[in-house]
């Protein structure tokens, strides 16, 4: 794609609207749903057959006592979904109860708007102006109020909240020209390109998997599968990058990490790449998806998550 172009302002912030869609849709939420009320008997059923080698949980309470002790928390979230923002916030809630020095990193903001959650943080700003000063709208989409509650809680309780994830302007360039249009000064905003690693395999494959569910109607082709597939990846590095550099400032700090399931599952995203960052560290990492998969065709012999929530 040697061509190059320039977006209007208005064109760029719709196109960076659909490609985050796309993203969050097909990989954060890892084409998972949520199951009706009839179906809970069912569910409870599927989880301890489908997926072995996890525990089912259907309450904070038997939850958190297992996870109490953990360095770093995965909630695994559908980011459409209600029910999973307010269980986070359950268990974040509960966390809190037992240690004080936590903080939340969260993939829905992104990392150069970082001093903005701290004035929000600090009351310097308000809700209102942490939306629009983070371009939320723009940048992530889905309601914010179904993330409010656990922010203001953030900011009730003087929890830090970390801003993870890359910015619109580095994953669409990167989505549409590859790591290498990178300019010297872009490169500055993400990790290391030798950090930046596309293993394992069966990731790749589950990840383009996902994208060919959109790709049959009508999205890309195989040259721009194999870059959603990247960006994916800078995503997870960019995210297990900033959730380390918070560890290694703060050793003390449990982290409970809100990110779409796509980059908890079976470890390959964020937990496998900050574990990489982090070597030589005694760190306990549990990964919790707060809905069950829905996909058939995950592997069943191998760990999807530590915890699974039965609904």
């Amino acid at each position: 794609m040697k061509k190059s172009f320039t977006l209007s302002s208005q064109h760029s912030a719709l196109y960076t609207h659909y490609l985050t869609r796309v993203f969050v849709l097909t990989l954060g939420c890892f084409v998972l749903c949520t199951l009706p009320a009839g179906a809970l008997q069912e569910n409870a059923k599927t989880c301890e057959t489908r997926f072995p080698l996890s525990k089912c949980v259907n309450s904070v309470a038997q939850l958190v006592p297992q996870i109490a002790r953990a360095n770093v928390i995965y909630l695994g979230e559908t980011h459409d979904s209600a029910k999973d923002h307010e269980n986070q916030l359950k268990i974040i809630q509960e966390l809190h109860k037992l240690n004080k020095k936590i903080a939340i990193a969260m993939e829905m903001f992104q990392r150069p708007f970082q001093n903005v959650i701290n004035e929000y943080l600090a009351g310097k700003i308000t809700e209102e102006e942490l939306v629009k000063q983070t371009e939320y709208e723009q940048r992530w989409g889905f309601d914010y109020s179904l993330y409010a509650p656990i922010v203001k809680f953030a900011k009730e309780n003087k929890i830090p909240v970390l801003a993870t994830n890359t910015s619109s302007e580095i994953t669409r360039k990167v989505s549409r020209q590859g790591l290498e249009s990178l300019t010297p000064e872009e490169r500055k905003q993400i990790p290391p390109f030798s950090e930046i690693r596309t293993s394992p395999e069966e990731y790749r494959k589950m990840v383009l998997a996902a994208f060919e569910a959109h790709q049959s109607a009508g999205h890309g082709n195989s040259k721009s599968a194999e870059r959603f597939f990247l960006t994916q990846v800078l995503w997870d590095e960019t995210m297990a990058e900033s959730i380390a550099n918070l560890i290694k400032a703060n050793p003390d700090y449990q982290v409970v990490v809100l990110a779409g399931q796509g980059h908890v599952v079976y470890d390959y995203g964020i937990p496998s790449r900050l574990e990489r960052r982090l070597s030589g560290k005694q760190i306990t990492q549990h990964s919790i998806l707060l809905s069950p998969p829905d996909d058939d065709s995950l592997p069943s012999n191998k760990q999807i998550a530590n915890f699974i929530w039965r609904q």
